[in-house]
């Protein structure tokens, strides 16, 4: 295990050669107009690239019709694409909750997927960043069903209801506009090295990083899916899928740059999820606040002890070594810290760790929130889903305590879209 983790300090393993083709999706303006002068073009041909790709979602050089069709047919000639990342397959859930399996365009081999969900209202997760918001307007738990992956049938509680995927399915077409606000979760790796013990994609291990254009690719692909009007429809962003963002920290960055310059979208509506990979928390307090999206620590328990055990990577990074870290984040007026903290049902849900969570909070002595998400069940674990009234009473202590407590909703849950159920499932 030791030697596992001192793997983990390297932030940025080389992404793998992606074949032979030569994707311009990824490349920023100035990359785009270094490319144009090469080939003896203008530079001002940049921002042509630029409105097609990252605001008109134009996925073939063929269709980039601003562009003269003698240079068009000069970049296929030279091994250039688009090279976007793009939706393989669509699974919806009961709940209108999309998870797609994205291709990865310019991979070898062309299969390689990587996975993103679609949250139409969201999760709850940015509850508590709006102003004046210190609790939650109402505390109680929302229904959960509970997943018995041997029954097809399971106690109603209230939420649409949670059965294998198999029985979800592929889609097709989206479903006509009929959202105020979305959420997409975003991946940064083909699988993750932290190996969380109760996360389906710690299964996986670490297969390879994810490029700035392959994460960005994501979120462009799903907005052009559902025909968001950035600017106009109110959509944010949570890297929170599939890897460990802080571990492939530069692609990370680099597609968050081209998220707010070139497509638009605002860091205010954008919020990175860690572990406590603390020379990435280190390094992310150095970002401009222009550029930079709202923090995220994934701690999951209140002491070392036990977030040891249910995340090994404790044992590098101790909690107050990350909390330290996180100090030392500037913070934009109003801005929180999201302290994230799954309920491991009789490991971490009790009335005592609840306790011992609000103190830990308020020892930090940071503007803080805690968001609470019950443990979404997938096959071969021990841990067990809380009860609903665990979750209501966790929360009601917190807020008792003067902590700001949400409980996130539980989204897409029979196609394995939920938090740390994404392992390419089909």
């Amino acid at each position: 295990m030791a030697k596992k983790l001192n793997e983990l300090v390297s932030l940025d393993a080389p992404a793998r050669e992606a074949g032979c083709s030569r994707p311009l999706f990824g490349l920023d303006s100035q990359a785009l107009s270094a490319r144009m002068g090469e080939i003896g073009e203008p530079s001002w041909r940049s921002i042509q690239f630029v409105q097609a790709m990252y605001q008109e979602y134009v996925t073939e050089l063929s269709e980039i019709t601003t562009l003269p069709k003698s240079l068009r047919q000069r970049l296929v000639d030279q091994g250039w694409q688009i090279g976007r990342p793009v939706i393989g397959q669509a699974f919806r859930s009961t709940d209108h909750t999309e998870r797609y399996l994205i291709e990865l365009t310019g991979s070898a081999p062309r299969s390689e997927t990587v996975e993103t969900v679609w949250m139409p209202e969201g999760d709850g997760a940015e509850a508590g960043d709006e102003p004046g918001a210190d609790q939650p307007e109402e505390v109680g738990c929302p229904g959960f069903r509970f997943w018995d992956p041997g029954k097809q049938e399971t106690q109603s509680t209230g939420v649409a209801p949670s059965l294998p995927v198999r029985s979800a399915g592929k889609v097709g077409k989206p479903d006509p506009k009929s959202w105020s606000r979305a959420t997409v979760c975003v991946s940064s790796q083909v699988g993750c090295a932290v190996n969380c013990q109760f996360c389906l994609t710690a299964k996986l291990g670490l297969q390879r990083n994810l490029t700035a254009g392959e994460i960005a690719g994501q979120v462009v692909a799903v907005l052009d899916r559902h025909q968001v009007r950035v600017g106009r429809d109110r959509v944010n962003l949570v890297f929170m899928g599939m890897g460990e963002p802080f571990l492939n920290y530069d692609s990370f960055m680099a597609a968050v740059r081209l998220l707010v310059r070139e497509v638009g979208l605002s860091p205010l509506r954008m919020t990175v999820s860690t572990s406590g990979i603390v020379p990435g928390i280190q390094r992310f307090a150095q970002e401009p606040p222009d550029l930079r999206p709202k923090l995220a620590i994934s701690l999951n328990a209140p002491n070392d002890r036990i977030r040891a055990e249910v995340m090994p990577i404790n044992r590098k990074w101790p909690i107050l070594t990350i909390i330290e870290a996180v100090r030392r984040v500037p913070l934009r007026p109003r801005e929180r810290i999201t302290f994230e903290y799954v309920l491991l049902g009789g490991v971490t849900d009790l009335p005592q760790h609840a306790r011992e969570m609000a103190r830990l909070v308020r020892r930090t002595g940071l503007p803080a929130k805690v968001n609470l998400i019950a443990w979404n069940p997938g096959p071969d674990f021990h841990y067990a889903t809380p009860k609903p009234e665990s979750v209501e009473r966790f929360q009601r202590i917190l807020v008792g305590e003067g902590i700001p407590a949400f409980i996130r909703q539980p989204r897409g849950r029979d196609i394995f879209a939920a938090c740390g159920q994404l392992k390419r499932t089909v």
